[in-house]
């Protein structure tokens, strides 16, 4: 059995979200986003990688959609109404309140303002919405006789989640985006610890790694305090759900703690709408927030107003939320441009910008004008301010997050390909798990696990039941029972497996004498390293094992080393039955194999031995 990985988007690159697993036969679509950043028919995943029929129904056992970022879900009711998918799709109840919402500001500011082909009607967005089946953190759903699903907590977003999905004995975990740190009002991810075959991540920043918020929340108020202060306007490009939420919360505490009376604005009705339903959807917030909101609802902003378009050449200063973020369309767009001119003015860009937007431009460098998507040039005169307040997770969080659940694989996904590359050196020497960066439209593929239930022989239950008590004496005496015990499985010819008792063995066989061994092919180095010849390389290895096994007699000859039973020689195979599957190509091994009664030694000299110890 196999867990095929295909990446539709966010390979190597950010944007346009969308990974198909296949575990054991089901496949599942995580997220169905679209690219901010392309106008041309990258917007959206190639979906006849999945079916060339367009027999989408029989394809894909369930989509899931992590969050409402128009980047994780905004090619959803493209696929589902104009591709023709009808079958099920999973989200929280936040992300089914909000996405069409985000769908419908995204599809107005495309095609009513700026006059591109429709992809997707109103229509298309409410049945598409129809269609998706709302879901509680780790509430277990039984997709069909085979698949089950389990959202958590991800923090990022109101509603964002991760999801844990499982066919037989095979899971994985898809991350969509998460935070590991708690912020203003949302908590940091939560997860419980998990067998996993498979870890798809984000990797947004994947060698970035976050000081204290502090300084950064005070580098971002005195710019904007500054500016205000100077009589200029400052535009904080950013979607409406989310960094709009957090920085509002902060400007709005400095704004009454510094009684300063400049106002501040939200450009979208749809940024009011969406904090109402932030006030319905409190339980899917910090704790800070939560204990706050018995005395009053901290997204009841005393000092934030809805904004008029007379406004935006109203003389005085102001400050302005307007949608989208990175500066790709709409009226953040539209503000900039008049704007921009005055170095009196600031854009404060929070959070990661495309490639392509007029956003990442800025964050680019300091240009003095920037070419817009119709031809447009607008001088820049105006401050340029990054604020470091990103909803992802830094590279410590990916890290920390990989070594908690310890998957036996892991693939990222949504990141910059030179950054996702530093990452996987790092998960692959540190961690010591395989770590994978497809491209888009590339296929990973890896072995699932199968548990197999096995009786137990009579005596290896006895054996399991007798004490190994070791005893320590540091400051004080202290007893422990390192119970351990070893058996033999083997399959009965009724096909059933059994654990029987070493002893047990011939009897099991009908045989009366027997030798139980152990083998492994042990990678001890890399081709190329300097050593002259395989006799160096053997005095070597045997060097290696007296610095750990005390006392050890061994006994060398050309190409082979022996203490006790156990015996070392250097395989010439190019694939050898008792080498690890993942094994590199690029290493010199060692073929061992050594009694069972040897069995601790074995396994003590292996790991003394081995490449990288």
């Amino acid at each position: 059995m196999a867990i095929d990985c295909l990446v539709l988007g966010a390979g190597q690159e950010i944007g346009k979200s969308c990974v198909v697993v296949t575990i054991n036969g089901k496949k599942i679509m995580f997220d169905c986003g679209m690219h901010m950043g392309c106008d041309d028919h990258n917007r959206y995943p190639d979906f006849s990688l999945i079916s060339k029929s367009g027999d989408f129904d029989n394809a894909i056992s369930c989509i899931i959609i992590t969050h409402f970022h128009m980047d994780h879900v905004g090619a959803l009711p493209y696929f589902t109404e104009v591709c023709g998918y009808n079958g099920p799709i999973y989200m929280s109840y936040p992300t089914k309140a909000l996405s069409p919402l985000m769908l419908e500001d995204y599809r107005r500011v495309m095609v009513d303002r700026r006059g591109e082909e429709e992809l997707f009607t109103t229509t298309h967005i409410a049945n598409c919405m129809k269609k998706v089946i709302a879901i509680d953190l780790k509430q277990t759903i039984q997709v069909d006789e085979d698949l089950q699903i389990r959202a958590y907590y991800a923090g990022h977003v109101l509603g964002a989640v991760m999801v844990y999905a499982k066919v037989g004995d095979a899971a994985i975990v898809y991350t969509g985006d998460y935070n590991m740190t708690t912020d203003r009002h949302l908590g940091a991810a939560k997860i419980d610890r998990l067998q996993l075959d498979l870890l798809i991540s984000e990797s947004t920043y994947a060698t970035t790694i976050r000081g204290s918020k502090y300084p950064r929340e005070r580098e971002f108020l005195q710019a904007v305090h500054k500016c205000v202060a100077g009589g200029g306007k400052a535009l904080i490009p950013s979607f409406a759900l989310g960094r709009a939420q957090e920085l509002c919360m902060l400007l709005d505490d400095y704004w009454e703690r510094m009684n300063i009376k400049v106002p501040i604005y939200f450009s979208s009705g749809l940024t009011i709408q969406a904090n109402m339903y932030y006030k319905m959807l409190i339980s899917w917030t910090s704790q800070n927030v939560k204990e706050k909101h018995n005395t009053h609802n901290p997204f009841d902003f005393k000092n934030v107003k809805d904004f008029d378009r007379s406004l935006i050449h109203a003389p005085g200063p102001c400050v302005l939320f307007a949608t989208p973020g990175m500066l790709c369309a709409g009226f953040s767009l539209e503000v900039f441009k008049h704007w921009a001119p005055s170095p009196l003015n600031l854009v404060a860009l929070p959070g990661y910008s495309v490639a392509g937007t007029v956003g990442h431009k800025l964050m680019a460098g300091k240009p003095t004008t920037v070419d817009l998507y119709n031809g447009t040039k607008v001088d820049v005169r105006c401050k340029v301010h990054q604020v470091a307040f990103s909803p992802h997770t830094d590279a410590k969080g990916i890290m920390d997050l990989t070594k908690f659940l310890s998957p036996k694989n892991v693939v990222l996904v949504h990141g910059e390909k030179p950054s996702m590359m530093t990452l996987k050196v790092k998960i692959t020497s540190e961690l010591d798990i395989p770590c994978f960066v497809p491209a888009n439209g590339e296929t990973v593929s890896f072995a699932s696990t199968t548990y197999i239930k096995a009786n137990a022989s009579d005596m290896f239950l006895k054996s399991c039941s007798n004490p190994n008590f070791k005893f320590s004496n540091s400051t004080q005496l202290r007893v422990t029972d390192q119970r351990t015990t070893d058996g033999v499985l083997v399959i009965e010819k009724s096909k059933k497996a059994k654990i029987v008792h070493q002893d047990e063995i011939s009897e099991v066989l009908h045989e009366k004498n027997h030798v139980v061994s152990l083998a492994h092919c042990c990678p001890v180095k890399v081709k190329g390293e300097s050593v002259d010849d395989d006799v160096d390389l053997i005095k070597q290895l045997s060097a290696k094992i007296l610095k750990t096994v005390s006392g050890a007699q061994i006994h060398e000859s050309e190409n082979c080393l022996q203490v006790a039973s156990f015996k070392g020689s250097l395989c010439l195979k190019d694939k050898c039955m008792h080498r690890s599957s993942s094994s590199s190509s690029e290493a010199v091994f060692l073929c061992c194999n050594w009694s069972i009664a040897d069995l601790e030694l074995g396994w003590e000299i292996i790991n003394a031995i081995k490449l990288n110890h």
